[in-house]
């Protein structure tokens, strides 16, 4: 069983880092591009990753909040919530007033059938008296 912990671990270590390199935004890989760590983490089986965990990256909080995630909040639309977005607002404002003015014509067209209806009722009531 231990035999077998001395090669899981330092595979395990290797590949935590190769992950961990990959997700690292460029700008915060220090000393070399972000390709020859991967390489060095790769080729220098126990030595890579320890040596990407000691001096490779930035370690302290950037400014400005960054995460590893930061690609996907740069690849998301700019709003979040729809109630957040004045533009998405104004389309349901514009869409509102659209609806009032089809339901005003509606209401006007009812009122006029409605009194041509009473109309005819009226004359035929007096036809027949």
């Amino acid at each position: 069983m231990l035999r077998a912990l001395m090669y899981i671990l330092p595979l395990a270590l290797t590949i935590y880092a190769f992950v961990d390199c990959l997700n690292t935004p460029e700008d915060e890989a220090k000393h070399l591009p972000k390709l020859a760590w991967v390489f060095i983490i790769l080729l220098f089986w126990i030595v890579g990753p320890i040596v990407w965990f000691a001096a490779g990256k930035m370690r302290h909080a950037p400014a400005g909040g960054r995460t590893p995630s930061e690609w996907h909040r740069n690849h998301r639309t700019r709003w979040v919530a729809p109630d957040d977005n004045p533009e998405f607002l104004k389309s349901l404002k514009d869409e509102t007033e659209k609806d009032e003015a089809v339901l005003k014509d509606w209401e006007a067209d009812l009122r006029r059938r409605e009194e041509d209806l009473k109309k005819r009722e009226q004359g035929g009531e007096g036809d027949k008296s």
